[in-house]
């Protein structure tokens, strides 16, 4: 039950504070709020001066940033997203898969009435700062931290991290703060997984031969400096294949979406589809279980561009399984998660 700070104490004139409630915000990495050349520059713009996502001498990469990159990147990743829009509502599917996890969490978790659910983007809106805000206006003196990445990565997790406590650092009367861990190796995630992939490659016309678990790429340089994501990309993929009951030549670990002409993890998945292809590999599929909700990386990227690497090598059949997004599933391991989180408050 949402209280008021106790008047016998405050002055006559004192405005009536909320508090005792507590909210969950789930993040996840952002949206462009359209596809034409001036949405997608302001949210590149945003996305690419990250420090924690562009590690470069930062005059340096200001002038490739300004001189380069943002004068033409926003047109072909305008055409990328165009691809994949959801017209009906004028957003991008990252932006309504994720609502839709909000409201679905928030009727599963209908027994706990002192408990808000929300949702932001560490790039473009809603952003982080206004749904804290909104969350503190709201009563919550408590907050879930809920950055949906299964593997750390300081360009993904720490950058979510780093925006709340800018946010945070800004209020006088700060909410308590608590954050998700990475979920890489959770039994509940792994058994998600696993039952989502039964169920894609079940709804196929057709049985794979191989596999590819494919994570977003990060730059090698990046796991040189210690960052821990490549080891949870591939405890994952460990555990999943564990839980299928398969081998290393069933599953593949890929990595997609380099950017720039540093080495990245690899192997990279579009070469990687093609060396399948070439080698006899006729029928694949591709699942992205670093994403908690399919996007542009997974829609175009890998639904789309690697299909027609895939098809241009000699390949025959190809398919993306989808995310977990909203599914059944899906909101079950995240109501899994924040309820194991919440102990102690609620």
């Amino acid at each position: 039950m949402t209280t008021s700070v106790d008047n016998r104490f405050a002055p006559a004139d004192h405005p009536q504070v909320l508090h005792r409630k507590i909210g969950v915000l789930l993040i996840n990495l952002g949206t462009p709020d359209a596809t034409d050349y001036w949405s997608m520059r302001r949210y590149l713009k945003e996305f690419l001066s990250d420090r924690r996502v562009i590690e470069k001498n930062r005059i340096l990469w200001w002038l490739i940033l300004n001189l380069f990159i943002l004068p033409k990147r926003p047109i072909s990743s305008g055409e990328a997203y165009k691809a994949i829009w959801n017209e009906a509502r004028d957003e991008s599917p990252l932006r309504t898969i994720t609502r839709s996890q909000a409201e679905k969490l928030a009727a599963a978790l209908k027994d706990l009435p002192d408990v808000i659910i929300d949702w932001g983007m560490r790039y473009g809106n809603p952003s982080i700062k206004s749904r804290l805000e909104s969350l503190k206006a709201q009563g919550c003196d408590r907050i879930l931290l809920f950055p949906l990445y299964p593997q750390y990565s300081a360009s993904t997790v720490a950058t979510v991290n780093d925006k709340a406590f800018d946010a945070l650092k800004q209020m006088r009367w700060q909410p308590t703060l608590r954050i998700v861990p990475p979920y890489y190796d959770d039994p509940a995630y792994i058994t998600a997984l696993a039952n989502s992939l039964r169920a894609g490659i079940a709804a196929l016309d057709f049985e794979p031969e191989v596999v590819l678990a494919s994570f977003h790429g990060l730059p090698q340089e990046y796991f040189d400096k210690g960052d821990p994501y490549y080891c949870h990309c591939q405890k994952t993929a460990r555990l999943l294949r564990e839980a299928l009951g398969w081998d290393e030549n069933r599953l593949k670990v890929t990595f997609q979406s380099r950017f720039g002409n540093d080495p990245w993890l690899e192997p990279y998945t579009d070469e990687t589809v093609q060396e399948l292809a070439r080698s006899g590999v006729k029928k694949i599929a591709v699942i992205t279980p670093g994403f908690a909700a399919d996007c542009v990386e997974t829609l175009e990227e890998i639904a789309m561009e690697n299909a027609e690497y895939f098809h241009q090598a000699g390949g025959e059949d190809y398919a993306l399984i989808p995310c977990l997004n909203d599914s059944d599933g899906g909101i079950a391991l995240l109501e899994t998660l924040i309820r194991r989180e919440l102990m102690g408050w609620v």
